[in-house]
């Protein structure tokens, strides 16, 4: 709400976000929000009780109060840091003065002589509250964005200390000033790493987040790294192998660093754009939404347009077709599966330029039939190809489990038998390759930004650690006895079996995503089963449903994806998220989404009988919601109390024929659409 007062883009929860960045209680700032809504919000009436102009007035110093504590934060802020003291001063005292206003436009007080009063009150007209609260988030904004630039030069100067710390550690020659170095270095790195955590906390772009995540856990496995392999370096000077895994954690180190940064001010050396990467999952979910969009447009863009997009995601396939490790199972059906999308294509295609030039309500039809043959397919292709990526995983890090090749090398390093070495170390390199291709297959599938980025670290620590042991083993059985030889080997194969492990969580977490448990949201799991729910609800015979029915469905999906996202962004602002009706709006909301997925061929739901069945749970928790909000219309005490016990009527009504429609024949599924969006939208209509 208090984005239409602002003048320019900012969230509607702006002031929340800024006085938690600045540590000032979450209570208080969602407060403060509620609080500025209200005065926007207030209905001008005739009359007004004294209780009214007292909580009014009690609105009023609440915001007054907060915005006094932010500006404390930011004071203290403008203190420590000379070079934007004056702007940020400024600011400061726009912010507070602004504060002042509201709660004296708000002051019962002024009530009492309002023709003596210079100010317009906002029980006559808003304006006065309208152009403070602007000036307020105004000031609120240039304060956030003096603050981030201060947060990133304090990064910047960290890493300036880190790197400048590291080029010393790589010239020193003797372990005295070596250790004395390395102790400066570890607090710097410490330090270092509580700011960009800090800043990880703050990111609101979940794939900057997830890069940044990576970067640090580079940053703080390469430390215990860099201590081991430089000691080495410094006992056995002359070895070419240990100097090539010291420089081999220094370069890595450094690269890290760099992507901090980069992420930090958002930007990317030599002013290049990051390239994102392509995967086959995104691919088709876009591919799949310009397919159903010809629904609405039919000339919203090219045949040759989306002939482009199945060449790029059949393109990418081939990463699967040409690997050694897929099955000749999985080979086999992803080619039937490519050359089946380019037939249903061409058969979209052609319809759909009939369409363009006759819009009869046969070819409407057989477009809409087309449309779903060719999501039928892509979704199909998609679970062929997870499903190839997940099993190769699976057996891969199972079989590697025993860590044999890493123990051998190290029982084979300390006898110093160099001949076994090698041999274990080309067996190593076949693991590396082996793992590197499952990292890559599984980015194709992995579901959501964020965990392809994991994917991408995943294969880079593959790609450089498996070397880097070799290079370790290497100086390991040329220097025997070394027992710093030995613990720098150990910290390597540590790395890799720590990989190996997070690689098996990454696992759970791609098949949680492709099988709608979690991802862009929450899926309420409330499909019927022994024990749960409606257990004694009897098993319905599985039906299939006609053309109309399943464009019903696809454009009903549209609809339930558009209003889970606006009852989410209103049941977040509530303070109280254990409260009865929250917990009913939010489970309600899971459904439908979860509903949502079903019509593009994702999620937990599978068959139409899983549908209903979820339909039929929607329906008992919006009578519950129903029952919550009778309950709660006993505080409601003015015009608004008759409305919502009429609606909530009205949606216990919508229920019961929703649940009956749900358990009807398959003649009564025709209806079923329509009753289902009417009772979302009922429901829903509390809170958007």
């Amino acid at each position: 709400a208090t984005s239409a007062i602002l003048p320019f883009s900012l969230g509607g929860r702006g002031i929340s976000v800024c006085f938690l960045m600045f540590g000032v209680s979450g209570k208080s700032s969602v407060l403060c929000s509620l609080h500025i809504t209200t005065l926007i919000n207030h209905k001008d009436k005739p009359k007004r009780s004294d209780k009214t102009l007292q909580a009014i007035q009690r609105v009023g110093q609440a915001v007054n109060l907060a915005v006094g504590r932010f500006v404390t934060v930011g004071e203290a802020i403008a203190n420590e840091n000379h070079e934007l003291k004056e702007e940020m001063s400024v600011a400061c005292i726009e912010a507070r003065r602004a504060g002042e206003t509201i709660a004296q436009l708000t002051d019962v007080a002024n009530l009492d002589h309002p023709e003596s009063d210079s100010h317009i009150t906002i029980f006559t007209d808003k304006t006065g509250v309208v152009k403070a609260a602007r000036l307020l988030l105004s000031s609120v904004t240039k304060v956030l964005v003096l603050a981030d630039r201060i947060v990133i030069k304090q990064i910047i100067t960290s890493r300036n200390k880190v790197l400048a710390t590291m080029e010393q550690l790589e010239k020193v020659s003797s372990f005295q000033e070596f250790v004395q170095i390395f102790s400066q270095f570890g607090n710097e790195m410490v330090e270092f790493a509580h700011l960009t955590g800090d800043r990880q906390n703050d990111l609101k772009d979940e794939k900057k987040k997830a890069r940044m995540a990576a970067s640090r856990a580079v940053l703080e496995k390469c430390t215990m790294m860099l201590l081991t392999a430089s000691k080495t370096c410094l006992r056995h000077p002359d070895c070419e192998s240990a100097r090539i895994n010291k420089d081999g954690v220094f370069h890595r180190m450094r690269l890290a660093l760099e992507q901090v940064i980069e992420i930090v001010t958002d930007s990317r050396p030599n002013g290049e754009s990051e390239m994102a990467p392509i995967s086959i999952y995104s691919g088709i979910k876009e591919f799949k939404n310009k397919v159903e969009g010809l629904r609405e447009n039919l000339y919203f863009l090219s045949k040759e347009n989306l002939s482009t997009m199945l060449e790029v995601i059949l393109e990418h396939t081939e990463d699967f077709t040409d690997s050694a490790y897929t099955s000749h199972e999985h080979r086999e059906h992803i080619l039937e599966l490519s050359k089946q999308a380019k037939m249903e294509l061409e058969q979209l295609v052609s319809v759909w330029m009939q369409a363009q030039n006759q819009k009869t309500k046969d070819l409407m039809e057989d477009l809409e039939v087309a449309i779903l043959k060719t999501c039928q397919c892509m979704n199909e292709l998609k679970r062929e190809v997870h499903s190839a990526a997940t099993s190769l995983a699976a057996d891969l890090l199972k079989y590697h489990t025993d860590h044999m090749v890493l123990k051998a090398l190290k029982i084979t390093g300390v006898e110093g038998n160099l001949e076994a070495v090698a041999e274990y170390t080309c067996k190593l390199s076949e693991q590396k390759e082996q793992l590197v291709e499952m990292c890559r297959l599984l980015r194709h599938v992995s579901g959501t930004e964020p965990l392809e980025i994991t994917c991408i670290h995943a294969e880079d620590t593959f790609q450089v650690t498996g070397p880097q042991i070799i290079s370790a083993a290497e100086t390991l059985a040329l220097h025997p006895s070394s027992k710093i030889a030995k613990e720098n080997l150990e910290v390597f194969c540590e790395a890799w079996e720590s990989q190996l492990s997070d690689m098996s969580m990454l696992l759970r977490e791609i098949n949680d995503v492709f099988e709608g448990r979690r991802g862009e949201k929450r899926v309420y799991l409330s499909l019927p089963r022994p024990g749960k729910h409606n257990a004694n609800l009897k098993a319905l015979k599985p039906v299939k449903l006609d053309t109309e029915e399943q464009a019903k469905i696809a454009k009903l999906g549209l609809e339930l994806h558009l209003l889970t996202s606006d009852v989410d962004s209103e049941t977040e602002k509530w303070e109280d998220q254990e409260n009865e009706i929250v917990q009913h709006g939010q489970g309600m909301s899971s459904m439908a989404y979860s509903m949502y997925l079903f019509t593009r061929g994702e999620g937990l739901l599978k068959t139409t009988q899983d549908l209903f069945h979820q339909a039929e749970i929607f329906a008992t928790e919006g009578t519950k919601l129903a029952s919550a909000l009778h309950a709660f219309s006993d505080q409601v005490h003015n015009d608004d109390k008759p409305v919502l016990l009429l609606e909530a009527e009205k949606l216990i009504s919508m229920c019961k024929q929703l649940q009956i429609t749900a358990k009807a024949s398959v003649q009564g599924k025709r209806f079923f659409s329509f009753l289902l969006l009417k009772a979302l939208k009922l429901s829903f209509g509390f809170w958007i």
